[in-house]
């Protein structure tokens, strides 16, 4: 194979696999398959029957749109439209149950309005269709629905042609022109998998080691492009790079090397599996040298085909840095598993994501229907990270949130979703005496951009609250059941447990300080559960434990946290300093003002006490992202020399920027007080960060 199919580099080796590493390979493969990740034959055909019904049903369906618009019957029999399928069905990783991303090609006079039209009513009369549900409005337009039990997410794309052919070529270029933004962004689907397949070496080991990657992101809690994660194509075009860098290499190779790679990577240096392609059409394509907004994005994942995009612009500061951490994991137990101290089972452990963090945040929604849930609950998690963005936005980076990609509900409550984000302080940021971080604006713009939604019912509903670790609730729990003595957790940013690749001393961990982030906001009950926009909560403090006062003393040491009907503090930027050590010590006030009362949401935050404590840890840059490709030393690490004649995916040559869309961005608005015209959100709780610098008293060496 030329060097050409590698990509925009040689590969950094052409090694096969060694007989340990047919070895681990077989191991790895065992495990996936124990891990469930492959279809039955039978679901397999099933599929393929859905597909092939499918395919009949929209050839009928274009026949009877050129019958109503009064066509001649040659025009009539010749009426086509084809299915095409994309995703992970399409590159050949889907898993049992999984839904299959479809996309129909109609001729130019089928209509995207005769598509949620017409055939939105033919499947709506069948009864093997369940669950419609069509999206017209969506940045990229979607019919969502079941097929004989199948999940199908249909796109549609008219092109600029009479007669769709059977052996149309959606890769060809020429299929772009003269078609709408949300056609090219339908068509991009199937071209940049059709562009993966052909850029990668070895078809049958991308596949097994993106299997592997999308079942160790899922565990992880890292696999989600709606929450500012990566999700499926962007794993995808990550693997494949790998796959190009290491042509020969076995899976559990790539595996490894996907670890060892992207855990020195120097983002926003974007990841390219091949030149990007100016095209001839004029459509804008990822461009840092004239794009401002691709200049803005942190984690660049370049698509393959025309108009070359980002695909993972939902990347924030915080999600990167949970990733990263991951990446560097992930790269410490794949060099155990190569000595023999680790198993495959300890890279798929799942993070213990209510375990690492003292604080969360909760964002509860309902509604009263199905129906409404289905549409409320996309709307909502599409938000989720506007939330982030705004929280980093308006902390100046120093409060970070890890958003989990996944609801939670209480069987109790029905049409009724919860969702958390674990809330810390940046690493090796140190604030100021005194300094307050006020939110109060943060949430309310969060809120009132919810309550935008333009099909918002007085029955969809939203509510923000804190909650600590401790009084989380049951059911984000595996059964419902809190476990009686939680394990030590894994923090972020602490050391990462590794089963058995790595261990700590007793001595070592208690030697360290605690170190938490310590927030506390505030929630309105809506009618039952709605606030009066006079709504004051009293505070009141007290005295709290430090996480570890052995070599601490409190100076001023209340850190206040207020929940209040006042104006926003203006955010100043944080100052390096000494170590410092942070205590939150609040008493939240049962009182409720007049007009408020204690619906199903409204009392269980209220009425007791709240001691949140820090301590001291000292920091020193080493977990700090980096910000240039990573060197050939640094990627092949113990390789062999043969690896170091390369730089894996750092292509100095390649523009260095920080981002693109793909897909509609979400940008953090400057805060407003403009509401949907059909909803005026009441004035929604202020939450106040005060950190107070706390003095550290001399320590033994």
């Amino acid at each position: 194979m030329s060097n050409t199919a590698y990509g925009i580099s040689e590969p950094i080796s052409t090694g096969g696999p060694s007989e340990l590493d047919v070895v681990r390979n077989r191991e790895l493969e065992k495990f996936l398959a124990d891990a469930g990740l492959y279809e039955s034959h039978e679901e397999a055909i099933k599929r393929e029957e859905v597909l092939g019904r499918l395919d009949q049903i929209v050839k009928t369906w274009v026949k009877n749109v050129c019958r109503a618009k009064g066509f001649n019957d040659d025009l009539v029999h010749e009426a086509n439209a084809k299915i095409f399928t994309f995703g992970s069905y399409r590159l050949g990783v889907h898993g049992p149950g999984a839904d299959i991303d479809t996309l129909c090609v109609g001729p130019r006079h089928a209509m995207r309005e005769d598509f949620f039209g017409e055939l939105h009513r033919m499947l709506e009369e069948m009864p093997e269709i369940q669950e419609l549900h069509p999206v017209p409005d969506a940045h990229v337009p979607v019919m969502k629905f079941k097929f004989n039990g199948v999940s199908i997410d249909l796109l549609y794309a008219n092109v600029s042609l009479w007669v769709i052919p059977e052996d149309l070529d959606v890769s060809q270029e020429s299929i772009l022109q003269n078609v709408d933004d949300q056609t090219v962004r339908s068509l991009n689907g199937c071209r940049v998998t059709d562009q993966v397949l052909h850029l990668v070496p070895n078809i049958q080991s991308f596949r097994t080691a993106l299997r592997c990657m999308r079942l160790w992101a899922k565990r992880r809690g890292v696999y989600s492009n709606v929450t500012g994660f990566l999700g499926g194509i962007n794993w995808a075009l990550l693997v494949a790079r790998i796959c190009q860098l290491y042509p020969n290499a076995a899976p559990s190779m790539l595996v490894s090397r996907f670890f060892r790679v992207y855990s020195l990577w120097r983002w926003p240096n974007p990841v390219l599996l091949c030149p990007i392609n100016e095209g001839s059409l004029g459509l804008a394509y990822w461009d840092p040298r004239r794009n401002f907004k691709d200049r803005q994005h942190l984690m660049p994942i370049i698509t393959p085909a025309y108009p070359c995009m980002n695909s993972s612009y939902n990347v924030s500061t915080s999600t990167l840095r949970v990733m990263m951490e991951e990446f560097l994991r992930g790269n410490e137990i794949c060099e155990a598993i190569e000595a023999n101290k680790a198993s495959w089972g300890s890279l798929f452990e799942p993070f213990p994501f209510f375990e690492a963090y003292k604080n969360y945040l909760r964002i509860d929604i309902a509604t009263e229907s199905d129906d409404d849930m289905r549409q409320w609950k996309g709307w909502v998690e599409s938000r989720i990270r506007l939330l982030t963005l705004k929280i980093e936005r308006d902390t100046v980076g120093v409060l970070q949130c890890h958003p989990h990609p996944g609801e939670f509900s209480d069987k109790s409550k029905a049409f009724h979703h919860s969702y958390f984000m674990g809330l810390r302080r940046k690493q090796g940021v140190n604030p100021q005496q005194g300094e307050q971080f006020d939110i109060r604006s943060t949430v309310e713009d969060f809120k009132q951009d919810v309550y935008a939604y333009s099909f918002w019912k007085s029955s969809m509903w939203i509510h923000v609250c804190h909650v600590r670790r401790k009084d989380l609730p049951d059911f984000v729990f595996s059964g419902g059941v809190r476990p009686a003595q939680p394990a030590k957790s894994e923090s972020r940013s602490g050391s990462r447990s590794l089963g058995s690749a790595k261990t700590t001393s007793p001595d070592a961990a208690s030697s360290r300080k605690r170190k938490h982030d310590e927030v506390n906001t505030g929630f309105s009950p809506k009618g039952s559960d709605a606030s009066s926009p006079g709504e004051t909560r009293e505070l009141k403090r007290f005295d709290a434990d430090i996480g570890d006062t052995s070599s601490t003393t409190l100076v001023d040491n209340q850190v206040e946290v207020s929940i209040k009907s006042t104006l926003p503090v203006p955010v100043p930027a944080p100052a390096s300093g000494a170590a410092v050590t942070e205590t939150i010590t609040v008493v939240q006030s049962a009182e409720l003002t007049v007009g408020q009362q204690s619906g199903p949401h409204g009392v269980e935050d209220l009425g007791y006490d709240l001691e949140l404590t820090n301590g001291v840890k000292h920091f020193d840059g080493a977990n700090e992202l980096q910000t240039e490709p990573p060197t050939p030393e640094q990627i092949v690490g113990a390789g062999t020399s043969e690896e170091k004649d390369r730089i894996g995916g750092s292509s100095t040559n390649v523009l260095q920027s920080e981002g693109l869309e793909e897909l509609e961005p979400i940008e953090p608005a400057p805060s407003s007080s403009i509401a949907s015209a059909a909803f005026v959100v009441p004035q929604k709780p202020l939450i106040r960060f005060n950190f107070t610098s706390l003095r550290k008293t001399t320590e033994s060496t």
